[in-house]
């Protein structure tokens, strides 16, 4: 969602309540349009590719993920609004947060420091807090599915991707859920995966935002995943502060993984201590603004 682009002749111009204005983007399971509702609020609208829309495990799988999408609540997440699994196609609307892309604000801004890193692990934590409270696993938590902005992060897409994998379509094109460097070595397995799953990818999403480098390297998605269940994360130039944190997450055992709780808890006094100790909560920084590194606040204000 890094920016707009113009409708084509082969997009549509209406889904559903909803006027669409432009293209954000797109992925494995369609495209994502900037909508407008009857009342004038901005949406994301995602509308899901024919073939999959054509599949009838993928469709009731659908609406079961959109129904568990629409009970995660939460300052950092951007929630599903509407949806229709049985339309055609068949799309949802989620809440549209005009910002950055960290994936971009790093790239372009280079490694952020340990306070900025600290308050984006707790606004994250808590957003996956709010989606394991509504039985979700997010399954795909990576530097593109989490935006900036100055009253904090907000984690988009979270569980739908998981009715895609499960359909036949999606299994005849080898489609795996999750993204290599950032999926959990149980998950790269194709085992069942929970909460700690999501833990361990945003240990790797923090390593990445503070050193810029993904800790299990690059290359093929074969070579990458090779490393995530066998070999040590790279933590080099990872500051003392947050190794302490971050190493924990990237335990090959998701039972040797922090919980969700007990993370929230360690992040909020880290990055309160950070702050200047003066008993703010983590949502408190992170609304309160100044969370951001500064360049990264200017292409956010910017955006």
């Amino acid at each position: 969602m890094a920016g707009f682009q113009e409708l084509s002749a082969a997009d549509p111009r209406q889904v559903g309540r909803y006027r669409l204005l432009a293209r954000l983007g797109a992925g494995g399971m369609g495209r994502v349009y900037l909508g407008r509702s009857p009342g004038g609020r901005a949406v994301a609208v995602k509308v899901i590719r024919p073939e999959l829309g054509e599949d009838p495990v993928f469709r009731t799988r659908f609406a079961r993920e959109v129904a568990a999408a629409r009970r995660v609540s939460g300052v950092f997440t951007a929630g599903v609004l509407d949806a229709d699994p049985e339309g055609s196609p068949a799309w949802l609307a989620t809440a549209y947060v005009p910002g950055l892309p960290l994936g971009e604000a790093v790239s372009l801004h280079g490694p952020w420091p340990v306070r900025s890193v600290l308050a984006l692990g707790a606004g994250l934590a808590e957003a996956l807090e709010g989606i394991h409270a509504a039985g979700v696993v997010h399954r795909d938590l990576k530097p593109s599915n989490v935006l900036l902005a100055a009253d904090g992060p907000r984690v988009i897409d979270f569980g739908i991707s998981l009715a895609a994998a499960e359909t036949t379509v999606a299994t005849q094109a080898g489609m795996v859920v999750g993204t290599p460097g950032f999926m959990a070595p149980e998950q790269v397995g194709g085992h069942r995966v929970g909460p700690s799953a999501d833990v361990f990818s945003l240990g790797v999403v923090l390593a990445y935002t503070a050193t810029g480098r993904a800790p299990f390297g690059v290359g093929s998605a074969h070579a990458v995943n090779f490393r995530a269940v066998y070999e040590n994360p790279d933590l080099d130039g990872l500051p003392s502060g947050l190794h302490a944190v971050v190493a924990p997450c990237l335990a090959k055992d998701p039972r040797e993984r922090p919980a969700v709780p007990q993370l929230l808890e360690r992040l909020g006094g880290m990055a309160g201590a950070a702050a200047g100790g003066d008993g703010r909560s983590p949502a408190e920084m992170l609304t309160g603004g100044g969370w951001l590194p500064e360049r990264v606040a200017g292409a956010v204000r910017a955006r």
